[in-house]
């Protein structure tokens, strides 16, 4: 028989040390928050206040908690600390062969009138202009267990204080990772960045990145300028690889090199990688990384024949917890809860790669998936732990009550020992 009281107990309390670990140095009641916050999404795995407060179950009036979370939400200023927090946290998982996978998304509000700096954007979804705002997130893909990891998220509007333009957004972003991890793994970003600026920003910088080419580009092969599409073509693929698609099929796939060199980067040298296998065209990406090198092959097959989980990635992200009906007006609330969702798929990534055990064995075991096992992990996880906080009778609040209790009993016996007792 499964003992849910067990079960619930041992997420709360791994709950609620990875949030004191991510809200280390902010006070006491900022850290509660973002405990009761990280809890109620977990719980109730939807982005409205209204589901995470009623994940609380506090004794008093869904309203009251609905109005503090939503106050706290608003006037949180501690984005900094808990960012540098949570990298520390997850910084293990980060190699020279982890690959950041960069997308630009965006969040479609069509009926949003009162949200704060709100602007018309494209819909990606529906191919269409609509209000919301834009996005750009970093995910990093761990190296031995192949995981993607949040690493940054800006929400960010065209109308807002400030503003510059999207491709400043990005470097922000891109130089927010350097800042962590200096020249650590291989960036990888689609098509929407094939532009010279982004090349010339990683060149400068001799960070590895390997860009999706568009079709129309122009690159020097030979001394002359030519279309890349028919450099492309005149490599067959010389070199083969396998890997197993998100449907659990293996897949066959070649790829060549050919030494390039920018137009405007004319005294750089590049290679162009050509794959064949993946649709009726090649794959063209650009890279700075040499072609004998090993981390070549390793970002061809993570950034992008493997790229499906960092797109399922993003996808989660929306889907499991219904991130585009978010409904808190202020940017900053909307930002306080973006980040703190990101938070909440980090522990839920980190459950996911740790070793096997008793509780990870039951998170799985109950999750509703029984007939539909994803080969994305974390639908899993997310169900599973959903499934047994459902069975609780209490929110959290009692248990930080206990916990907190705890800790300064324990720091109390640790005072009233000699000095020699407390190491």
């Amino acid at each position: 028989m499964t003992n849910y009281t067990k079960l619930s107990y041992q997420l709360k309390r791994k709950t609620t040390n990875f949030s004191k670990k991510i809200s280390k140095n902010i006070s006491k009641p900022k850290t509660k928050f973002v405990t009761q916050t990280i809890y109620g999404l977990l719980k109730g795995q939807s982005i409205l206040l209204s589901d995470i407060a009623r994940s609380l179950k506090e004794k008093i009036t869904l309203k009251k908690t609905i109005d503090r979370l939503s106050r706290n939400l608003k006037n949180f200023d501690e984005h900094k600390n808990i960012k540098e927090n949570y990298i520390n946290n997850i910084s293990s998982y980060i190699t020279d062969n982890t690959v950041f996978c960069c997308d630009k998304s965006d969040i479609a509000k069509p009926y949003g009138e009162k949200m704060e700096a709100i602007d018309y954007i494209r819909d990606g979804s529906k191919n269409e202009r609509a209000k919301g705002y834009d996005t750009f997130e970093i995910a990093a893909l761990t190296d031995k267990k192949q995981l993607p990891i949040g690493i940054y998220s800006k929400i960010y509007s065209r109308l807002e204080k400030g503003f510059k333009s999207r491709n400043i957004e990005a470097f922000k972003g891109l130089d927010f990772v350097e800042k962590h991890f200096g020249n650590k793994g291989v960036y990888a970003l689609d098509r929407g960045y094939d532009a010279n600026k982004y090349y010339k920003y990683f060149t400068k910088g001799n960070k590895d990145f390997v860009i999706r080419s568009k079709n129309n580009r122009n690159v020097i092969y030979k001394g002359k300028s030519i279309n890349i599409l028919k450099v492309s073509n005149l490599y067959k693929g010389k070199y083969v690889n396998y890997y197993t698609d998100k449907h659990g099929r293996k897949r066959k796939v070649k790829f060549s090199y050919a030494p390039i060199k920018l137009p405007a980067l004319k005294n750089k040298d590049l290679t162009l990688v050509i794959i064949h296998g993946r649709g009726k065209e090649p794959m063209m990406l650009i890279t700075n990384i040499k072609p004998k090198a090993k981390k070549l092959t390793l970002a061809i097959l993570k950034a992008y024949i493997k790229r499906w989980k960092i797109e399922e990635y993003f996808r989660f992200k929306k889907q499991q917890f219904d991130f585009e009906n978010i409904r808190v007006r202020s940017l900053n609330s909307i930002r306080t809860l973006d980040l703190l969702l990101t938070m909440a798929i980090g522990l839920i990534a980190k459950f996911s790669a740790q070793r096997k055990t008793k509780l990870k064995y039951f998170v799985k075991k109950i999750a509703k998936r029984i007939y539909d096992i994803p080969k994305f992990d974390y639908y899993t996880i997310a169900d599973g732990i959903k499934g047994i906080l459902e069975k609780t009778t209490s929110g959290i609040k009692k248990f930080l009550r206990s916990y907190y209790l705890n800790r300064q009993s324990h720091n109390f016996r640790l005072l009233s020992l000699p000095i020699w007792q407390m190491s």
